[in-house]
């Protein structure tokens, strides 16, 4: 099992940019933020790069 993935939902800006290159892994909640609604769904590795060192705010972490 992955890694627990937490999105700060008060820093998110909604750009969509997890959710376009890990669209298994992250998804928009019922508050227009990106949540991680499948830690699985993808390799460590890749959320890594795809998404924590993408996010242009930085609210994308490991728990």
């Amino acid at each position: 099992m992955a890694r627990g993935i937490w999105v700060d939902e008060d820093e998110c800006i909604s750009c969509e940019l997890c959710i376009n290159n890990l669209p298994m892994v992250f998804r928009f909640a019922a508050s227009g933020k990106a949540e991680c609604y499948d830690p699985d769904g993808a390799p460590e590795e890749e959320i890594q790069a795809d998404a924590i060192d993408a996010c242009p705010v930085s609210c994308i972490h490991w728990k």
